[in-house]
């Protein structure tokens, strides 16, 4: 209902809404559950988003008579590290805000890690 606010009002090429969270879980169960693990998804909803695609590599799971660890992409205890970076996310949204390449850095500390500063999920 936010968006379509948005888009009634006439600011939806104006409003981005995005949500990150780098807490996940692991693929394997540690007997209690699982462990504490990296990744998660982002959302990104507004006017100038390009949806309807996944931004980033999703992980090579192996699976079998249930999803299992193992895959090429497992660090171990199936741990997946995330392919994209929170710094890349925060990059294109600083750069849709008008944020020069050569301040990204002060908004995104590691972005100098990465060749790809803008993910190109907006417009």
């Amino acid at each position: 209902r936010f968006y379509d606010a948005t888009v009634e009002l006439g600011v939806a090429q104006s409003v981005v809404t995005f949500t990150q969270s780098d807490f996940g879980r692991t693929l394997t169960s540690n007997g209690d559950g699982t462990d504490h693990a990296w990744g998660g998804v982002q959302f990104a909803v507004g006017g100038q988003v390009q949806g309807g695609r996944i931004y980033g590599t999703y992980p090579l799971l192996k699976v079998g008579a249930t999803l299992a660890a193992d895959g090429a992409d497992d660090v171990g205890g199936g741990r997946f590290i995330p392919t994209t970076s929170s710094d890349q996310y925060a990059a294109t949204l600083a750069r849709w805000f008008g944020i020069t390449d050569s301040n990204l850095p002060q908004i995104a500390r590691s972005i100098g890690n990465f060749s790809a500063r803008d993910l190109g999920f907006l417009v």
